[in-house]
Order: structure tokens, then sequence, then C-alpha cells
């Protein structure tokens, strides 16, 4: 096994524990991977087209597009759609989506899905302005000994900030916390 498959399985690894319905779509729009909480909110449905399975029909233009602009280059987005769970319930989702770099076909847009009801919001004035810079790091995607380096901070200082900031955004994860910072207005894309 090599170290990218090896580095791929433990991400999927990780995000299985996510406490939000998250997926993995390929570029044609099929479901390639989806985690625990996606699988009990929409059932299993990989290997079946995204679109048709659980968003309304009304919404699927707008979907549509915006998984048309991660495919051809656009950032980190988010729209808003009405999604039909299970049960048969009509929920409204916020989806947050970005492409999946490389040229993997089945690896293309990974998506996760806030329900509506939407998390508390947080004012940035709900974050110290240390906890701003290592929540904008962490959104970069680097790790607590890169945040550590680049403000010159001790790891465990890094590790309360990070605490903290997942605290006030009410996350259980540093993903999580990206998605509620990026959706709230918090941090922007560069």
């Amino acid at each position: 096994m090599t170290t990218e498959e090896r580095n791929s399985i433990e991400l999927t690894g990780t995000l299985d524990r996510l406490g939000l319905p998250s997926v993995i779509v390929s570029r044609e729009g099929r479901i390639t991977w989806m985690n625990d909480a996606s699988r009990a909110l929409f059932g299993d449905l990989v290997g079946q087209i995204s679109l048709g399975t659980t968003v309304v029909p009304e919404h699927a233009p707008l979907a549509r597009r915006e998984f048309e602009r991660k495919l051809n280059g656009a950032p980190f987005t988010d729209y808003e759609v009405d999604v039909v769970t299970l049960d048969g319930r009509r929920v409204r989702a916020v989806i947050s989506s970005v492409l999946i770099p490389g040229d993997d076909p089945d690896r293309a847009v990974f998506a996760v899905a806030w329900l509506e009801p939407q998390p508390p919001r947080v004012i940035a004035e709900d974050l110290t302005p240390r906890q701003k810079q290592v929540l904008e790091l962490l959104a970069e995607g680097r790790s607590t000994e890169q945040i550590a380096a680049a403000l010159q901070l001790t790891t465990e200082t890094v590790r309360n900030h990070i605490r903290h900031v997942l605290q006030a955004l009410r996350a259980h994860s540093r993903l999580e916390a990206v998605v509620v910072a990026r959706r709230q207005g918090l941090i922007r894309d560069t």
C-alpha cells in the first residue's frame, strides 16, 4: 500500500467520525463515499447520483450549478437547498463543498451538510484576535505544530486556543469549526 493510499484511508476513517453528514461525489455526480452521519440521515446512497436522491427537484438546478462551479475550479462555497431524509422529511440544508485536488475521477467534490436548526451564531467579538489567527490557520489546513511555529507559540498554547475556538463555535472538530466559521463569515477564502 502506498503512502497516498494509506493517507486516503486515514482521512476517510477520520471523516467517518465527523458528526456532520458528509459525502464525496465523483465528477459525474455519483456518491462514492458517505460518512456514518450521512448514512443515518439518507441511507446508503453510495453509487447513486447525488442530486436525484437527496436534493428536492426544485433545488436541483442550484445544486447542479454549484457542483459544476467546483469542477471548474471555483473555491469553497456554501448554498442552501432542501433535502429529503430517509424518513421522508424535507429539511433545509446548507451545503459546504470544495473540489478535491487531483485527477481521481471518483473523488471530485467533498461536501458537508448543515441541517436546520443552524448552530448559534458566533460574533467576531466572541473570539480573541489570537483565536481568530489560529482559526484562519486551521482553515488553511495547518497542523497544531505548524500553527505554533507560525505564531511563535507553544503547541500547548495552540491547543488551548483551538479548544476555545471549538467551544465558541460549538464545534466538535477542527473541520466543523472551519465550516461554521466560513458559514458565519468569520473567515474568508484567500
